[in-house]
């Protein structure tokens, strides 16, 4: 059974940083993070590899954001540095069972029940 788990989310001034976790059970897999803010479709935010050794991410995110994994602990990190107001929103994680990597949140097979970011300016 597939379970994810996510935590780390908070209120953050802009130029912060914050860590966000996603404990996942049912082995290893592609996984991703997601964000949405009301309204929005769900944007695609970071993906990494079953090894790790495959990271990607949105260009709004690059340069700013790391996704991680330590498969020994089943969980995924998203490490979010200098954090704008446009990053608030409910950040998800995902899992996806294919082996080729996505960006598109309908191809991802679980998700967690999200964690709120919000950056104030």
């Amino acid at each position: 059974q597939v379970k994810l788990v996510e935590s780390g989310g908070g209120l953050v001034q802009a130029g912060g940083s914050l860590r966000l976790s996603c404990a996942a059970s049912g082995g290893t897999s592609n996984m991703g993070w997601f964000r949405q803010v009301p309204g929005k479709e769900r944007e695609f935010v970071a993906g990494i590899s079953r090894t790790g050794g495959y990271t990607y991410y949105a260009e709004s995110v690059k340069g700013r954001f790391t996704i991680s994994r330590d498969n020994a602990k089943n969980t995924v990190y998203l490490q979010m540095s200098r954090l704008k107001p446009e990053d608030t929103a409910v950040y998800y994680c995902a899992r996806r069972e294919n082996f080729y990597p996505s960006t598109w949140y309908y191809e991802y097979d679980y998700w967690g029940q999200g964690t709120q970011v919000t950056v104030s300016s």
